[in-house]
């Protein structure tokens, strides 16, 4: 038999009685944490038509099994600059500051109010949903003074009370839900860019639920920031998320770096992300942040291509066609819309639940017989409402036909037709 030369530190050890290994050597005598039984993870196949995430295209997902690079590879810094001009037609705007921030729709509106938010400030945050209590919560926790302007949930402002609330409160920033997804109405924002800059105040819109799926012209509306999610009609896992600031919006931060003022938040400082992700003409290197989730990226970057082929105007036509043969199709099984006709979004639809039905049961009875994942109403429409979403790749009149059909059903074992 071959004899196996030892090292000399293999030689130490092993003549070391076993008490006397060193700790970080020493196996342990018995696991103090046992190895849990799992097998390979098989999720269900389910058509995912609530308020997000949809179904993910399949290129999408084809894109995320791409071999990974170095977050600081210069073929991993193309495909960034590559997300960075695919956002920009997405949201019509020629904003330098447009990013891909690490993490969820969440953290790039956390970006946002982090960024533009100094202690003290003045938030007028039109509550007409969710979505703005949120926002009411997140600025308050940056020092944020909240102004709420609130209406009942699914109507929209006109800029009249926009602009009355500014002549009153001289905020600093305004909050807006372009797409409420707590109510699926659809603010009017031509107007609001306008107001903001009159009173010198920023303009801060949520397109989570709008970007991709319906008009949204940033630089048109005179909007300074915004942020997005890639989950809903861009048709991305949920993971990576879109971040824009104008010029007015750079220039606050520039403001408060020159105040002496830090961003609150290490993860989400953009002053450190844009020596990252934002080149500039003097050759300066880029500057090592975090490290970025590369596959996801990937992911993006192939839906914005995808939306992209499509064209804006054809995507928004296809949102718009799929919602409006699904509304008559709610109508025909005799469901009403909880929004206004003409502030309805086409990304997403409130249904009134009908009275004595019970809207949990018809969730759970979609999901465990058709594999459909609908959701309930948030916060002052809980039980009041379903939410159905028809975005991105999932927005096809075959997937409208059958959410229809399998509510129906639904219904039908509550007896709402005898």
């Amino acid at each position: 038999m071959r004899r196996v030369s030892l090292s000399p530190r293999r030689r130490w050890l092993s003549a070391l009685p076993r008490e006397e290994y060193p700790s970080t050597m020493s196996p342990p005598e018995a696991l103090r944490v046992p190895k849990p039984e799992v097998a390979q993870f098989n999720p269900p196949k389910r058509l995912l038509c609530g308020p997000g995430p949809g179904n993910a295209h399949p290129r999408v997902h084809a894109a995320m099994s791409l071999p990974q690079v170095g977050h600081m590879d210069a073929a991993f810094l193309k495909c960034a600059e590559e997300i960075k001009s695919l956002l920009r037609y997405a949201w019509q705007t020629n904003n330098a500051f447009t990013v891909p921030v690490s993490g969820t729709g969440s953290a790039a509106w956390e970006a946002a109010v982090a960024n533009l938010t100094s202690p003290g400030d003045k938030h007028l945050v039109l509550v007409n949903g969710y979505f703005g209590e949120r926002h009411c919560d997140m600025a308050s926790r940056y020092g944020a003074d909240i102004v709420k302007l609130t209406k009942p949930w699914g109507e929209v402002y006109s800029a009249e009370e926009v602009e009355k609330a500014c002549k009153e409160h001289q905020p600093d920033l305004i909050w807006v839900a372009h797409a409420e997804t707590s109510t699926g109405a659809c603010q009017p924002m031509h107007e609001l860019g306008a107001i903001a800059k009159k009173y010198d105040a920023l303009l801060l819109a949520d397109t989570v639920t709008s970007i991709g799926g319906l008009p949204v012209l940033l630089d048109e509306w005179g909007v300074d920031a915004a942020y997005a999610g890639g989950q809903k009609c861009l048709s991305c896992p949920p993971g990576i998320a879109p971040l824009t600031l104008g010029d007015r919006a750079l220039q606050k931060m520039s403001d408060r770096r020159a105040k002496g003022e830090v961003t609150a938040n290490w993860y989400l400082d953009m002053n450190m992300i844009q020596k990252y992700l934002v080149t500039n003409d003097f050759g300066t290197p880029r500057v090592y942040h975090h490290t970025a989730p590369i596959s996801m990226a990937y992911a993006f970057r192939e839906a914005l291509t995808i939306l992209a082929e499509e064209t804006l105007e054809a995507s928004w036509r296809r949102h718009r066609d799929t919602a409006e043969f699904f509304w008559d199709q709610l109508h025909a099984v005799n469901l009403e819309c909880h929004v206004p006709h003409e502030h309805r979004l086409p990304s997403l639809t409130t249904v009134k639940i009908p009275p004595n039905i019970d809207g949990d049961l018809v969730v759970k009875h979609l999901r465990e017989n058709f594999q459909i994942e609908i959701a309930g109403g948030l916060g002052e429409l809980n039980g009041k409402v379903w939410r159905i979403g028809m975005m991105g790749y999932n927005s096809r009149k075959e997937n409208a036909l059958l959410v229809t059909s399998a509510l129906k059903h639904a219904l039908q074992r509550q007896g709402y037709y005898d």
